[in-house]
């Protein structure tokens, strides 16, 4: 019965694809799946209630010719929905559309009460009845291009939003951004079949979110000549349904979304708050996701940090994978600033780059705005970029970082309320009151700073992270046992705490 369905539909398809486009055809007929055959009545199942209101709507005259032909003057047609009950404890029902036996036509197609995907969002409820009717379905409406107003949607022309200049090639890996880099370039070489669906990348203020989801976008865009990609920040996303509410042109606006293959959104935390902006959203997720289409996301936190966004979305989040970005550690600041010279064509010095990587440690936005800056000055005063005219240069900008991370400071207090050199505190030696001296150290720099274990480890004479662990664990159980020691840490943070 399974087989005879399926031959079924797969005649019905080649009658109603002969009479549409063929973008038209991928959209709206390649996502269906024949369900079962029984007394001359078809079950196929439709991604969401949308989609089937799409159909009865635009495409019913063509359902019901092809199933006359298939299945004769007697031939009917049923649709099962997955229904999604917003509770992620319960798992989504079926709900079977019934054959109206008495409607006039070969194929009855019956019409579903329930609300649209652009009517949900505007009234955040759904009916729950059912009408009979068949009637002409009219030609498709001419659509808008929420991105563009004053032109039509035509699917093949329709621009993608990339920045072409973010690419794999051009972003760095490192171990603050492994996992997220490994992930993206999976999704994009087989977007929407890796388990990868959706993908969130998450982390702070220019550590290169945007960069990696647009360059997932980029890669699929050369190498899937047929597949939609489109990047929205979620702001504009939001101003966009908006403007659709204002106009009435909601339904336009819901449209345009479901043609997209690979749908990429920026800054996904502005939704909260947005009630109707995030239930058209969710309906979009929906959609998107049972039809196989990719999802690529990106916050600013985790989603079990992201307040006043709706349960049955921050599910949905967690249905793939969520990664995240963290501050990059010394040798990728390196590798950043040697890729960005290459690109641009700059030779700096080795110490230079040095410098440079080891006093701007917060994100890569920040140096490479402060690399920008040092050629700029380079420029102006035709002078060749050295160590004293870089720290010239960038005097007011590095102390603005090392006012508030400066490692060095704790190691010079340290080393003198201790009486050892500084030297002897980055060297090798294991004797008993520089060992202290350089713990204690650690365990401020961690404190203190928002320098990595790793960058703090390469601070104290190219030390493991591990070190720094032992280190600050050393010193906190030191604190909790020993009240001398505790006095020495208390007279010591009073040092820091102008910092």
């Amino acid at each position: 019965m399974l087989k005879d369905c399926r031959t079924v539909w797969a005649n019905c398809l080649r009658v109603i694809k002969a009479t549409i486009g063929e973008q038209s055809f991928r959209t709206w007929f390649q996502p269906i799946v024949p369900v079962q055959l029984h007394n001359n009545v078809l079950l196929i199942q439709v991604p969401s209630t949308y989609f089937y209101e799409f159909l009865e709507e635009h495409y019913v005259e063509e359902l019901k010719r092809a199933i006359h032909q298939e299945l004769g003057p007697e031939g009917r047609l049923e649709y099962s929905i997955v229904v999604d009950q917003g509770n992620a404890q319960q798992k989504p029902r079926t709900l079977n559309l019934p054959t109206t036996r008495k409607a006039a036509g070969p194929a009855a197609v019956v019409s579903h009460a329930a609300t649209s995907l652009a009517a949900s969002a505007m009234t955040g409820s759904a009916r729950n009845t059912a009408a009979a009717s068949v009637t002409p379905a009219p030609a498709p409406p001419t659509l808008r291009n929420p991105f563009e107003a004053s032109k039509t949607i035509e699917r093949d022309y329709l621009k993608s939003q990339l920045n072409t200049t973010y690419t794999f090639e051009n972003y760095i890996e490192g171990d603050c951004n492994r996992l997220a880099r490994s992930a993206g370039l999976a999704v994009a070489n087989k977007p929407g079949t890796t388990s990868f669906n959706p993908l969130m990348v998450y982390g702070g203020v220019g550590l290169g979110k945007t960069h990696l989801v647009q360059a997932i976008g980029n890669h699929i865009k050369a190498t899937n000549l047929d597949k939609f990609v489109l990047y929205v920040s979620a702001e504009k996303f939001t101003n966009q349904f908006i403007e659709s509410l204002r106009s009435n042109a909601v339904q336009d606006f819901a449209n345009f979304y479901l043609l997209v293959d690979i749908l990429i959104l920026d800054d996904v935390q502005f939704l909260s708050g947005k009630d109707k902006t995030q239930e058209m959203f969710f309906h979009i997720f929906n959609h998107l996701h049972q039809a196989g289409k990719q999802i690529v996301m990106t916050s600013d936190r985790p989603p079990r940090d992201l307040v006043g966004l709706e349960d049955r979305l921050l599910s949905r989040f967690k249905w793939g994978l969520t990664a995240d970005l963290q501050s990059p550690d010394f040798e990728t600041r390196m590798a950043i600033i040697q890729n960005k010279m290459q690109q641009d064509g700059i030779d700096i010095p080795p110490q230079v780059v040095e410098y440079l990587a080891h006093s701007v440690n917060t994100n890569v936005r920040e140096l490479e705005g402060v690399l920008i800056s040092l050629v700029a000055q380079s420029s102006l005063n035709r002078r060749e970029i050295d160590l004293e005219m870089a720290k010239q240069a960038l005097r007011h900008i590095i102390e603005e970082v090392e006012a508030e991370v400066n490692l060095d400071f704790i190691q010079k207090t340290c080393a003198e309320y201790f009486g050892v050199s500084l030297d002897l505190l980055k060297a090798k030696t294991r004797k008993k009151e520089v060992v202290t001296a350089r713990q204690v150290a650690m365990y401020f720099a961690k404190e203190h700073t928002t320098h990595s274990l790793k960058s703090i480890g390469h601070h104290f004479g190219g030390r493991d992270h591990s070190t720094v662990i032992h280190s600050v664990q050393t010193v906190s159980d030191l604190i909790d046992s020993d009240k001398s020691f505790r006095s020495t840490i208390a007279e010591l943070r009073k040092k820091f705490a102008g910092k």
